[in-house]
């Protein structure tokens, strides 16, 4: 029995002590006044009397309750059930109040009266002060409290006739029985009745457990205010150790929604703050580091604003917030959607009936108490399924003398298969749990619902998971039970307790609460006292049992394991596989090895291996021989390196005696074990997995000590399989448990005995396999602990609770005695020692060592792992003398000078991607892949060298590289490598130079390094900035060419100058500006050679520059000669070529001249993408472009890019146009209103632009009708000629048909005619009009342009730079593919088709070939699509191309390309990606589209491009690579801004790397032909009309091909085999060998390998010159001079050449036969392709004759006699190459070819060697170095410095020496 209540006390409001305004509680009296021994008063009681203060009030109020909890220092929480009730306050209290509040003002003469408080002030009044009843119980039955105070007060207020001192002591007095009812006798003994001895009665029951908490109404309720969400948030939240505060008006529903919370947590007990009721003078508490739960009045809620950390859930609003830094982790899946959907089919059963046709009449919903059971069921059900067989994961440490029980969290997480669960992970680590473990996890004791259902009911529950019916019916059962629990017996309810009258509060209390007699009181508290010690003591009857465990766990969801599911079959492999090892049968061990690692990925593969290996331990099969060694290492390493840190499988524990028991013998005496072989793994380097290691030895071994001999079962299986034995540890301990308290004394302390020592002996035990498993082989690297996760930082690794422990001294004094010399050792063996000592330490604390013994193991561990230190020593010194496995020794890769490697090799294998070629299939040829190599990263490249791992393939280098600026795709994977199927981490690079590098990496690669490559290599993709890039960073380089010619007076620097020019144009953005002074330009021809006397004009032409940002007047004389080359970039070049205008509008020029250059955007003020000069109108003023520039998109205005020379008619670019500007455009076309908006007249200042454009063109219309269509021929109109896909529609639609058919003005059907037919003459001619605009479908919409207008539109439909970028990934993974799989995936063609990348390049090609029609026939074209830098770029340089042959040269080509992409501001780093700031963006290769067009355009017409296709693939490899600088940055603007614009054009001093590409191609086209056409013979007038049909494209090659055998072809130093300097010694040839070798698809370059007869003849004109002793001229020289030799051989016949017969026999057909002529080596082809070419000769013109410039010297046309050509010779001695020797040698210098000759001795014929004085860069004095003559003065050596290198020299004395330096300096000079 128990006592109902402890304490009765009544509290009343008294003064303040501190004269604060408020009052404060006072005790009044107290019952019983002496303390219970059992239990103390608690203190602080009048502080939760009245949460919110004491304060009078101006009314009377009606009573309330609530019940507030304290929870004293042992736990223990007291209920305190707290009536108040107001009373007219004593003059006392008045005057107190009053006192206080007025503060120190003088009171009103009434002493009584007073302000109440400084706010309030009025006429005086009646106040009334609060008094209390509190009864304090340590029970919780909140009814009977309400109805006992209820009964006291209704006595008092009602004036019954019942002595309140008989109520209270009766009260006081009153016991009831214990907590379960259901072991108890009889009714009676359940239910008590008592009377207070007032006519009353109450009928108390006691729930049947205590254990189950008690609700009432509490959790449905608290559903109610909240919903199902917000509840199960703050469950989570209360679970996962958050704070949690709960706001309301009122006290009790705060008390309740505290109480539901809990009663949710059941069968976790919170033990943590509990607060329902927190007083405010207490609310700092909310700011305690601790979790909590507390309630706190809504009135204060403005002092929990600023808490950060808690979660507030406000029950009056029905409102949870959940702060930003706060995560709550949500209940795993599918358990929280299942929970949420059960709630919600409790709280709102008529959810589901909502959408019935004919829903039932009504549905009876349960009450609010059954609800509240039904809720708390479908929580005991959640904490069931989640918990369901923790059971097996109980490890019994110690039975006796208390239990010792610690929980396998990582078996669990494991075998639940929730470790990635966050919710999970933090309830097991937290401290309720903790609990639940010590309290629920003893086997021997009284069990209650949750336990049945644990064991029971899982079963059920998974069979009901999906039927919601059935769940419900499970739910009912269980809130039947908790319903039943709380009113066990329902029908002996019955109360009977009088209650005041209605409004009694508000009548005058005859008198205040009297005070109690205490006397009396006492007496009846003494009387019962001495009744209860007569009768025997209350014992509560408790009915223990063994608890059950329930079934094994399973999986909370059953996760198909996909790949590596594992079958019988698999496991029979791992099994074949282990039995042939120990038979010895190694090959087929090896044959089944790839396999078993692959299965080994498994789960249930790996427990069969460990199962596998026990076995062979336990036949005593544990030494083994090297191979064998090898294997089960391997085996258990492929295990080990998929365990985390947990070891959640056990895996781990399962191989840990196994690897202390495999050995083999290395020498006599000396063993290696298999522990010494698997340590690199994270695994072992885990406190938590030790301590759950340990902890179930023990309990197998504790175990083992109570149990029959007969059966004990073998230890080692720890608690893998438990489901097989008789009787788990649980079992025995629970017998055990049951048995103790009939033991005798000694029997109890001989088994405390044992079990310690069990205890002591396992720690000795895992002391040793510690220090096995964590001391590295070679104990001088401490680098295996350091990197190691746990024992990195090994000092706070573990989570001991034990703070006052011995190991840190005991490790300290440890290292400074220890007789360790190497000070690394000691820290590797110190680091041990700590971890092992900081182990011992805990798990013998909490497993009860006695400390003696705990000391006794401090002084062990040093010993035992200095004892295995001295036996590894030996094993390592052993196990070094091993042969190890021979691997092939890395290639190293060539780099580019400048180029440096960032990550040495790290050795991977190649695996084979898509491309079937490299593994040997359908072509043919050997499998090159896969190869094992190594992957090495520079600051340019990512280089992959290897050799293939087929044997039969034989010696083969294999290379595969790409830029790291082009890669486009990184991915992490997991590959088996190639010769041992190991799974291997990967990575997959893919580049947008269709380059795939597959890789996987060794074993000895760690993943750190693995990682770091990752990094590094994004890092180098994407830098911070362009100014990091490979362009700008690489050093000095080694590269042949002619320097610029060197200025003495240079001036400052130009990266100064630039950085002074972008300030002013920052600072005059926007400025008007005029010129002064007007030039009139030299035409095309004679640039370069100006007169004097234009001097002047020069200069301002300089300042009109686009680079030129001050006036010309700022400038010294010297920068103006460096700004002389500006005038010459690509634009203002170009447009002189094209006679577009002058460099000013001045009184002198030519006022027919209908186009000027205007310098308005000079500041880049108008356009930041536009170049400083551009083409507009003469009669258009600058001012008025700033206007226009408004209606288009980036402020890009229409400007002139190209004029026709033979119709005259111009091209115009744009950016596409704003919407305001289009329908100004065109629909305010009348006189504008004087209200005019800025936007109407900018559109007015448009339509006059383009009206100026228009009258600047010759009007061919109304004189030779030359602006007709009489242009065209019908071919190009008709079904299959150049406009018959107009009209088509789908993917490929261009114009829409009605355009078509404008733009033709006749029937679209003619006969197709060949592609160059003449012009038909005989057809109608309507009128044209003089200007088309091609925009975006879109931007014309709705538009109707008046017929009368001069300009027409044609709305087109083309695609979108990202639908270019989609393409292209599409286009990319369809020529190389990640996988070798083609049955699965599509086949390259649909793959191709999918991409649409070749529908794309039709609709370039085809819209431009159109504009080209239109710019034949007369009419110009303006092109303004999407902003003008992408799609409008491709259009208007592809017209160029078609039109104007010069842009078919080499150098046209380079300033097309200047001019269009780079001038004009494509952007090259935006679209390529080449920053950080752009990685988001990706890569969009528009350049690398137009690229691909020319390259069709070149296959079409094959005779009129100068370059050849792999220019055009140099340069689609070389704009993404940032090799060079020419392709970065996106405007003239930014490359001002970096200082670039000049560093091209500037001068510099000392051999440089080639910045710039086209630099690159001028010193490359110097040395070899490979970007020259042979072909090449243009027609001057053709204008190329290439097909543009699907069909009629080809797939470029650049996508496909691939060179493994040195990689990508593009940087010619790296492509070439055995680069041999020529000025070098070479070595003798030895034996003729075979001509004939083997080309392999895929990877021999064949162009290399065969080239095309005109190199092999150039290469063999090289090589016999070189055999006759000359040197070897130039390859354009000889081309030219046989060109020249095959012209004049052609004319005196009176026949023309081969060519030219071909050319006039097929004219109407494209000159395409000559496309096969460079494979076909046959011997015609010579004079085929060595066409001389009439017609340009035949021209004259400027354009023709820059186009033919050619690179030959001033001495191709000598052919004298060796012997004249020798203007000085002497004898010299040569320094030789790096590590050659001195050596004399016969120097000849040769003024007339401009060289050095040098030969063996005088009268030697054979060249040794040649320095061209081209590339001489300086002569000066040198030093002697090692080696040098010694009898020579220092003065006699000079040093020779070319692009290349330094040639050091020594004549024979100092005068001969002065003699050379004269000779070659005058030699310089005269060049």
């Amino acid at each position: 029995m128990a006592r109902l209540a402890d304490y009765f006390v009544l509290v009343a409001f008294g003064p303040h002590p501190r004269g604060s305004g408020e009052g404060q509680g006072q005790i009044l009296q107290r019952f019983p006044e002496k303390d219970w021994e059992d239990n103390p008063f608690p203190q602080g009681i009048e502080l939760f009397c009245q949460p919110s203060g004491w304060q009078l009030c101006p009314e009377r109020n009606p009573p309330t309750f609530f019940v507030a909890v304290l929870t004293d220092i042992n736990s223990e929480r007291h209920y305190c059930a707290c009536l108040t009730f107001w009373e007219p306050a004593e003059p006392t209290q008045e005057a107190v109040c009053s006192e206080d509040a007025a503060g120190r003002e003088e009171e009103a003469a009434e002493g009584g009266s007073g302000r109440l408080s400084p706010g309030t002030s009025g006429p005086p009044g009646q106040l009334f002060a609060p008094k209390t009843l509190v009864l304090v119980s340590r029970l919780d039955h909140v009814e009977v409290f309400r109805n006992s105070l209820g009964l006291i007060y209704t006595i008092h207020v009602e004036g019954l006739n019942v002595g309140l001192e008989t109520v209270v002591g009766n009260l006081l007095t009153c016991t009831i029985p214990l907590a379960g009812g259901s072991q108890l006798d009889s009714v009676e003994d359940g239910v008590r009745t008592i009377s207070l001895g007032a006519g009353d009665r109450q009928v108390i029951q006691t729930p049947l457990t205590d254990s189950l908490p008690i609700s009432r109404c509490s959790v449905a309720l608290l559903f109610r205010q909240l919903g199902i969400t917000n509840v199960l948030s703050l469950f989570c939240a209360a679970l996962t150790e958050h704070k949690v505060l709960f706001l309301s008006r009122s006290y009790q529903r705060l008390s309740d929604a505290c109480r539901g919370l809990l009663a949710l947590l059941f069968p976790l007990r919170y033990s943590f703050t509990y607060v329902p009721i927190l007083p405010a003078q207490l609310l700092e508490v909310l700011s305690t580091p601790t979790p909590f739960i507390i309630g706190v009045n809504a009135a204060f809620q403005a002092e929990t604003q600023e808490l950060l950390d808690v979660i507030v859930a406000d029950l009056d609003g029905g409102t949870v917030t959940v702060p930003e830094c706060v995560h709550i982790p949500p209940l795993p899946e599918p358990l929280q959607s299942q929970t949420h959907s059960v709630l919600s089919m409790v709280l709102d059963p008529e959810l589901e009936l909502a959408d019935l046709a004919f829903p039932p009449p009504t549905i009876s919903s349960s009450s609010l108490k059954m609800q509240d059971k039904e809720l708390r069921a479908v929580f005991l059900r959640l904490f069931a399924q989640l918990l369901q067989g923790y059971r097996w994961c109980l490890h019994m440490v110690r039975i006796h003398p208390e239990p010792v029980i610690r929980f396998h969290k990582a078996a669990f997480l494991g075998q639940r298969g929730l470790v990635e669960d966050d919710f999970l992970m933090k309830v097991l680590e937290g401290m309720a749990f903790a609990g639940f473990v010590s309290e629920r996890g003893v086997p021997y004791r009284p069990t209650d619902l949750f336990d049945e259902l644990v064991a029971h009911e899982v079963a059920r529950m998974r069979a009901d998971e999906s039927h919601p019916q059935r769940v419900l019916r499970h739910v009912k059962e269980l809130a039947e039970q908790l319903y039943k629990n709380e009113n066990p017996y329902p029908a002996v309810a019955m109360h009977k307790v009088q209650r005041p009258g209605e409004a009694s509060h508000l009548r005058r209390a005859p008198r205040p609460f009297p005070r109690l007699d205490e006397g009396m009181v006492q007496w009846i508290v003494d009387q019962a006292t001495a009744k209860m010690q007569g009768a025997p003591p209350a014992v509560k009857a408790e009915r223990r049992t063994t608890v059950p465990s329930g079934p094994p766990m399973t999986a909370i969801l059953e996760r198909s394991s996909g790949l590596h599911g594992n079958s019988a079959r698999r496991l029979e492999v791992v099994r074949n596989c282990i039995s042939y090892v120990f038979e010895g049968k190694m090959l087929e061990a090896k044959k089944l090895l790839p396999a078993v690692l692959r299965a080994l990925k498994g789960r249930a593969a790996r427990r069969c291996l460990a199962q596998e290996l026990h076995l062979h331990v336990q036949q005593n099969r544990a030494v083994l021989d090297h191979q064998q060694f090898d294997f089960v290492v391997r085996m258990m390493n492929c295990c080990l390196q998929d365990c985390t840190s947990l070891d959640e499988h056990g895996i781990a524990a399962a191989l840990l005696p196994l690897v202390t028991a495999f050995c083999r013998k290395l020498s006599p005496g000396v063993t290696q074990f298999a522990y010494s072989c698997v340590q690199e793994h994270v695994v072992w380097s885990t406190p938590q997995f030790w301590e759950a290691m340990f902890y179930g030895d023990v309990q197998t071994h504790i175990r083992a000590l109570y149990l029959e001999p007969a059966e004990d079962r073998d230890p080692s299986q720890g608690w893998e399989e438990p489901a097989e034995e008789e009787r788990s540890a649980l079992d025995v301990a629970s017998e055990q448990r049951r048995l103790w308290p009939m033991l005798s004394r000694e029997k109890q302390q001989e088994l405390v005995q044992k079990e310690e020592s069990t205890v002591f002996s396992q720690a000795i035990h895992y002391a040793n396999r510690m220090s096995y498993l964590l001391l590295p082989l070679d104990s001088s690297k401490s680098r295996l602990l350091r990197e190691r996760a746990g024992l990195g930082d090994l000092e706070s690794a573990s989570n001991s609770l034990v703070t006052s422990s011995m190991a840190g001294s005991v490790a300290e004094s440890y290292d400074t005695e220890s007789g360790f010399e190497d000070a690394e050792t000691c820290d590797v063996a110190g680091a041990v020692v700590r971890f092992i000592n900081r182990f011992v330490d805990k798990v013998c604390t909490e497993s009860g060592v006695t400390s003696d013994h705990l000391k006794g193991l401090h002084v062990m561990v040093p010993d035992i792992v200095q004892m295995h230190i001295e036996t590894l020593e030996a094993v390592h010194r052993e196990s070094k003398r091993l042969p190890p496995i021979q691997k092939p020794k890395l290639l190293r890769p060539h780099l580019l000078p400048g180029e440096e490697c960032v990550l040495d090799g790290l050795r991977v294998y190649l695996l084979p991607d898509g491309r079937e070629e490299g593994s040997g299939g359908s072509g043919g040829g050997p499998a090159v892949l896969p190869a094992e190599g190594a992957v090495f990263l520079t600051t340019y490249r990512v280089i992959f060298t290897g050799m293939p791992t087929d044997p039969l393939v034989g010696e083969q280098v294999v290379v595969r590289s790409f830029p790291v600026a082009a890669l486009t795709k990184e991915k992490r994977i997991t590959v088996s490598t190639p010769v041992e199927q190991i799974p291997q981490d990967g990575l997959h690079l893919r580049s947008c130079t269709f380059q795939l590098l597959k890789m996987a990496f060794d074993e000895e690669v760690g993943s750190e390094n693995a990682e770091l490559f990752r990094k590094q290599l994004h890092k180098l993709r994407y830098p911070l900035d362009v100014r990091t890039t490979f362009a700008f960073t690489q050093g000095a380089a080694h590269t042949p060419g002619r320097p610029p010619r060197a200025t003495k007076d240079k001036g400052p620097s130009l990266r100064t100058l630039s950085r002074n020019l972008v300030k002013n144009a920052k600072r005059t953005m926007g400025r008007p500006h005029v010129t002064r002074k007007k030039y009139s330009p030299p035409g095309y021809e004679h640039r370069g050679q100006a007169p004097e006397d234009q001097e002047d004009e020069i200069s301002v032409s300089e300042e009109l520059e686009p680079g030129t940002l001050t006036p010309a007047s700022a400038l010294k004389p010297s920068d103006r000669m460096t700004m002389s080359s500006l005038v010459e970039r690509a634009c203002c070049r170009d447009y002189q070529r094209l006679g577009l205008g002058t460099l000013s509008s001045s009184l002198s020029r030519a006022k027919s001249e209908p186009f000027r250059i205007s310098p308005v955007n000079r500041m880049y003020a108008i356009c930041r993408s536009y170049p400083g000069l551009l083409i507009v109108p003469q009669s258009v003023q600058d001012n008025a472009l700033q206007r226009v520039s408004r209606c288009y998109r980036q402020n890009r205005f229409p400007v002139v890019c190209w004029r026709s020379g033979r119709s005259k008619a111009v091209l115009l670019r744009s950016g596409g146009l704003h919407g305001k500007g289009v329908v100004g455009l065109f629909k305010a076309q009348n006189t504008p209103s004087p209200g005019q908006s800025q936007a109407d007249s900018s559109s007015l200042e448009q339509e006059k632009y383009l009206q100026a454009v228009v009258s600047s063109m010759p009007r061919y219309a109304d004189t030779s009708g030359r602006n007709t269509l009489s242009g065209f021929s019908s071919a190009h109109m008709g079904g299959h000629g150049k406009w018959g896909s107009v009209r088509a529609s789908g993917r490929s639609g261009g114009l829409g048909g009605d355009v078509g058919s404008r733009l033709a003005g006749r029937d679209m059907r003619g006969p197709p005619q060949a592609n160059g037919a003449p012009p038909d003459s005989g057809f109608p001619r309507p009128q044209r009009a003089a200007l088309y605009i091609i925009g975006d479908k879109a931007q014309f919409k709705g538009v109707r342009p008046d017929p009368l207008q001069q300009w027409a539109l044609v709305p087109i439909e083309m695609f979108e730079a990202r639908q270019v970028k989609a393409s292209f990934k599409k286009l990319l993974k369809a020529c190389v593919p990640g996988c070798q799989d083609f049955e699965s995936g599509p086949t390259f063609l649909r793959s191709l088709e999918d991409s649409e990348w070749l529908t794309q390049i039709h609709k370039l090609l085809h819209v431009s070939v159109m504009v080209v029609e239109l710019l034949d026939s007369g009419s110009s074209v303006l092109v303004s699509l999407e902003d003008g830098w992408d799609i409008t770029t491709q259009v208007v340089s592809l017209v160029q191309l078609l039109s104007d042959p010069f842009y078919r040269t080499l150098e046209g080509f380079r300033l097309l390309v200047e001019k269009e992409w780079l001038s004009f501001g494509h952007r090259f780093s935006h679209r390529g990606a080449h920053t950080l700031a752009g990685q988001s963006s990706g890569f969009t290769p528009v350049f690398l589209q137009f690229l691909d067009c020319v390259h069709q355009v070149h296959l079409q017409f094959p005779m009129e491009f100068e370059f050849s296709p792999f220019y055009l693939k140099f340069l689609g490899y070389h704009h993404v690579s940032r090799r060079f600088r020419t392709f970065l940055l996106d405007s003239d603007y930014e490359r001002i801004e970096l200082g670039l614009l000049y560093e091209e054009k500037g001068e510099r001093k000392g051999p440089q790397t080639c910045r710039s590409v086209w630099e690159y191609v001028d010193r490359l086209s110097k040395r070899t032909p490979v970007f020259y056409n042979y072909m090449y013979a243009p027609e001057d007038t053709e204008v190329l009309r290439p097909y543009s049909n699907v069909s009629n494209l080809k797939v470029w090659d650049f996508y496909t091909e691939e060179t493994l055998a040195q990689g990508p072809p593009y940087d010619w130093e790296l492509a070439q085999v055995s680069p041999e300097p020529p000025e070098e010694e070479r070595p003798d040839g030895g034996a003729p060998q075979s001509r004939r070798r083997v080309v392999w698809p895929c990877y021999d370059s064949r162009p290399r390998a065969q080239p095309d007869a005109i190199s092999r003849l150039l290469e063999e004109l090289q090589r016999l010159e070189t055999e006759l002793g000359r040197p070897p001229e130039r390859w354009k020289d000889n081309w030219d001079r046989v060109k020249a030799a095959q012209r004049l051989e052609g004319r005196p016949d009176g026949r023309g050449t081969p060519s030219s017969l071909l050319v006039s026999s097929v004219p109407h057909h494209r000159r395409s036969l000559g496309v096969y002529l460079q494979e076909g080596p046959v011997g015609s082809t010579l004079s085929l392709s060595l066409d001389s070419d009439q017609s340009s000769g035949s021209t004259t013109s400027g354009s023709r004759q820059a186009a033919r410039r050619s690179t030959s010297t001033l001495y191709s046309q000598f052919q004298t006699a060796e012997s004249e050509n020798r203007s000085y010779e002497g004898t010299l001695y040569k320094k030789g190459a790096f590590m050659k020797p001195w050596k004399a040698r016969w120097f000849v210098l040769d003024k007339t070819k401009h060289q050095l000759r040098y030969y063996d001795h005088r009268v030697d014929t054979e060249i040794k060697g040649v320095i061209d004085l081209a590339e001489v860069e300086a002569v000066v004095s040198g030093t002697p170095t090692m080696g040098a003559p010694k009898t020579v003065d220092e003065k006699a050596f000079f040093d020779v410095k070319t692009t290349r290198r330094v040639y050091n020299f020594c004549a024979q004395d100092v005068p001969s020496a002065q003699q050379w330096v004269d000779q070659i300096q005058s030699c310089l000079s005269d060049a």
